[in-house]
C-alpha cells in the first residue's frame, strides 16, 4: 500500500506521545513505592469501598443502558412518530453537556427537596442524592449515548429480509428477535456496554455533586485520587489509578474477546 510506512509510523508515534508516554508515567511514579506501600494504599478500607462503588455502579449502569439502550436504538429505527428527530437529538445531549452541569442539574432535580426526589423520597421513600443509587443514576445518564449510538447503525443496515423469512416460515414476534435479530446486534451491544462501562469507570464531574462524597458511602475513586493529589500524594494518587487501570483493562480486554467470540459464532 502507498504510504503504509509514513501512515503507521505517524499512528505508533502519535499514540505513543497521547498514550503510552502518560499511561507509562502513571507507572513510573508507582515504582517510586515499595511494595509495602503500594499495597497498603490501594487496599486500605476506604480505597476498597471506592473501589467497590466505582466498579459496582459503572457495571450496573452499563447493564441499564444496554437494556434501555437497546430499547431507544431500536425505536428510532424502526418506528416513525411525531418529534422523532428531536429525541435523537436528545440522546446525544449527555455529549455535549459538560458534566458538572449535568451533576448539579441531577442533584437539583433527586435531592430531598427537587421536583423529583420529593416524590421519590415521600412516596416511595427512596432516598437518590447523596447515596449510591444516585451514583448510578449519573453514570447511566452519561453512558446512554454510547450504547444507542453503537447499536443504532447496526439495526439500520441489517436485513430485514431475514426477519420477514422467518415471519413467513411461521416464527413468531419474539422467536424473530431472539433468533434473528439479537444475535445481528449482539456484538454491538457488548461494544456499547464495554465504552458505557469505561467512561462510567472514570467519571468525575456529574458523579460528585450527586454522590454526597461521604467517605465508605457514597465516595468513588476518581474523587478519592484527587483528594490524594490534593494532599500531595503523588505516588498514593497514581497507585490507585494503577489498580482502576488494570481491572479497567481486563474487564474490557473479556468483553473485547466475548465480542470476538459473538462475531465468529455468528460468522461474520
Amino acid at each position: 500500500m502507498p504510504g503504509f510506512k509514513l501512515s503507521l509510523g505517524f499512528t505508533i508515534f502519535y499514540l505513543t506521545l497521547i498514550v503510552l508516554i502518560p499511561l507509562s508515567a502513571v507507572f513510573l511514579k508507582t515504582f517510586t513505592m515499595t511494595w509495602e506501600a503500594f499495597w497498603s494504599a490501594v487496599t486500605s478500607e476506604r480505597v476498597m469501598a471506592s473501589y467497590r462503588l466505582t466498579f459496582g455502579a459503572s457495571l450496573i449502569a452499563a447493564f441499564i443502558n444496554v437494556i434501555f439502550g437497546g430499547i431507544v436504538a431500536w425505536v428510532l429505527v424502526r418506528y416513525r412518530f411525531p418529534g422523532k428527530r428531536f429525541v435523537d437529538a436528545l440522546v446525544d445531549l449527555p455529549f455535549a453537556l459538560p458534566t458538572a452541569v449535568a451533576g448539579i442539574t441531577l442533584t437539583a432535580l433527586y435531592s430531598s427537596n427537587g421536583w423529583l426526589g420529593t416524590f421519590i423520597e415521600g412516596t416511595l421513600g427512596i432516598k437518590v442524592a447523596f447515596t449510591p443509587l444516585g451514583v448510578v443514576l449519573a453514570l447511566t445518564f452519561i453512558g446512554l449515548p454510547f450504547v444507542v449510538r453503537t447499536v443504532q447503525p447496526v439495526l439500520e443496515d441489517a436485513e430485514r429480509e431475514l426477519e420477514e423469512a422467518a415471519a413467513s416460515l411461521g416464527a413468531s414476534s419474539l422467536q424473530t428477535f431472539v433468533k434473528v435479530v439479537f444475535p445481528t446486534i449482539m456484538p454491538s451491544l457488548m461494544t456499547g456496554f464495554a465504552l458505557a462501562f469505561a467512561r462510567a469507570t472514570g467519571e468525575y464531574g456529574s458523579v460528585i455533586f450527586i454522590a454526597g462524597n461521604m467517605p465508605m458511602v457514597s465516595e468513588i475513586t476518581p474523587l478519592f485520587i484527587i483528594t490524594k493529589l490534593e494532599q500531595y500524594d503523588y505516588a498514593g494518587a497514581t497507585a490507585i489509578a494503577v489498580v482502576m487501570l488494570v481491572v479497567s483493562f481486563l474487564m474490557l480486554l473479556t468483553i473485547n474477546l466475548l465480542q470476538a467470540w459473538a462475531r465468529g459464532k455468528s460468522g461474520k
